[in-house]
């Protein structure tokens, strides 16, 4: 495919292969910007920013419900491409486009939505006959960076509301899979978005991302990734808008009133979607020594039901990683826990990109598969006597981006909500689920701003106000 620069496709002489995970094969290649596309890029951005200001609210809101409607169309082809890209199990991929879907529709009925409010000037006795009101206009230019394991859901988290509020918007997919964003770009030009609406480089991000998030023409950066990545990102940005959408190490709390047969569910469902290559995936277990061995038993089978292979056969319910490499670091954090104590109680196989679905017991706080992101398909457990001590388990951690528990006392949960630093919070499921259209975010080192189509276009908006002085 070739890449989107002021309204034209445009090639390079040097590509970048897309790799299939699950077999290596090369699916497609795309050009390497450099530093002379992200100039030109940014410049059509800049003019893709006046014409969509210029845009009516309803016209932009017609032209993402068309976006929507269109998608729809093609789910199935989207759907697969986001498999051969990123490896994703095909169900998972449908569900990925039906997200993607709804998100567009979310953002079309957020564009008509910009309010503003009156502001009581006369509370001030100095006041006198002044009057005020605030109006949200447009950022201008934004440059959305997202991540390889929704590379269609999460790009329209954040071109769906830039462009609803009236912004550009310059995408820099990530080098893994491109393809997705691309289409994307192609879908919302046939549904009537202005020409230079939309940019979309590619190529490695060490390159061009630099150079997009420190050019003074951006007014705002919404990016998904990792801490490391958004840290510098930050540093480089200087005096923008950001939203930062980074890591996390997800735990999840059991109490012995818990219903066994569900938290084991919940564990095989949230802890190993897209091969646990999920922010949110459920990382850390913290299981009350009451019912920790029953525990165990119950999510073993679970996760040794959990069938891997070719992504694109529906039976499969574990595909590969992202690349081997992950898959190499996942094999060596478990190693590194078991030759520390912890018990192998099934997994921690791998073939290539594939690693299997993998439980490990005895987990303690200062192993790497604890307290750092795993960012793959293993779950740790780790055993707590009370709640507080499980509360403050699940607070040792520079991340708090969700956490759930799994209890039938109301007020040990909202002891949980009250206490555990996380921007989510689930009760009785796992900490992997989410409405496209709820504020979504973290604490701590896991980010800053939220995402949800209502809330990120609070952020992609700047707040103006006004003051009517009459005599």
């Amino acid at each position: 495919m070739k890449m989107l620069i002021a309204g034209k496709w445009m090639d390079k002489p040097e590509r970048t292969e897309v790799i299939n995970p699950f077999d290596g094969s090369v699916i497609d290649t795309v050009p390497k910007a450099d530093a002379w596309d992200v100039d030109r890029a940014v410049a059509s951005a800049e003019r893709g920013a006046r014409a969509m200001a210029q845009t009516p609210a309803c016209e932009r809101s017609v032209i993402l419900k068309k976006a929507a409607e269109l998608l729809g169309a093609r789910k199935e082809e989207f759907a697969r491409t986001i498999t051969l890209e990123e490896g994703k199990i095909i169900g998972e991929a449908r569900g990925e486009v039906s997200r993607a879907i709804q998100t567009l529709e979310l953002s079309a009925e957020e564009a008509k939505r910009l309010y503003g409010e009156t502001i009581p000037l006369d509370a001030d006795p100095a006041a006198g006959s002044r009057f005020g009101f605030t109006v949200r206009v447009p950022c201008g230019v934004v440059v959305a960076i997202s991540p390889f394991n929704f590379p269609l859901n999460l790009v329209v988290h954040k071109v769906g509301p830039a462009l609803a509020a009236g912004n550009s918007v310059v995408v820099k997919p990530p080098s893994d899979t491109p393809l997705s964003a691309l289409n994307l770009a192609a879908v919302l030009l046939e549904a009537g978005l202005p020409p230079e609406g939309i940019n979309v480089l590619t190529g490695p991000g060490g390159a061009i991302g630099d150079l997009l998030c420190s050019d003074r023409r951006v007014r705002k950066i919404t990016f998904t990734g990792s801490r490391e990545v958004g840290a510098h990102i930050c540093h480089t940005a200087g005096l923008k808008k950001v939203t930062m959408e980074l890591g996390s190490n997800s735990p999840l709390i059991i109490m012995p009133d818990a219903d066994l047969d569900k938290v084991a569910t919940a564990v095989a469902a949230t802890g190993y979607a897209n091969a646990g290559q999920v922010c949110i995936s459920c990382q850390r277990v913290l299981a009350n020594a009451a019912i920790y061995g029953d525990l165990l038993d119950a999510v073993k089978p679970k996760v040794e039901a959990l069938t891997t292979g070719n992504p694109l056969d529906e039976s499969v319910k574990v595909g590969p990683m992202i690349r081997e490499s992950d898959a190499v670091r996942v094999g060596e954090w478990v190693q590194q826990a078991v030759e520390g104590g912890a018990r192998l109680l099934t997994g921690g196989n791998r073939q290539g990109t594939m690693y299997g679905p993998t439980l490990v017991a005895d987990v303690t706080p200062t192993m790497r598969i604890s307290c750092d992101e795993l960012f793959g398909p293993a779950v740790g457990v780790t055993p707590f006597d009370n709640i507080d001590e499980a509360i403050a388990l699940a607070n040792d951690s520079i991340y708090g981006l969700s956490a759930g528990l799994f209890t039938e006392n109301l007020d040990l949960a909202m002891k949980f909500v009250r206490e555990v630093h996380s921007g989510n919070l689930h009760i009785n499921w796992g900490p992997q689920w989410r409405a496209d259209l709820m504020p979504y975010g973290g604490l701590k080192e896991s980010g800053m701003g939220k995402e949800g189509p209502r809330y990120a276009v609070q952020e992609m908006t700047e707040l103006k106000m006004v003051v009517l002085h009459s005599s």
